[in-house]
């Protein structure tokens, strides 16, 4: 597995998978907040890999950038 997410994409979903695990969190309704916390945890999890699979789907490579 090749990571294929540059570094500027990394910091954006790291810092919005905290920020959505986190108590700051707008607070809708249980069904978007469970939404929230999945997307949060994905995208924590390809920010610290550096791999994400709909890059991959697409063919999009921003390594480099």
């Amino acid at each position: 597995m090749n990571q294929n997410l540059g570094k500027l994409d990394r910091i954006f979903r790291f810092i919005l998978g905290v920020w959505w695990l986190s108590p700051l969190t707008p607070q809708w309704g249980s069904g978007t907040n469970t939404f929230l916390a999945i997307i949060g945890w994905i995208f924590l999890i390809e920010s610290l890999v550096g791999w994400c699979w709909l890059h991959r789907w697409f063919h999009i490579d921003n390594k480099n950038q």
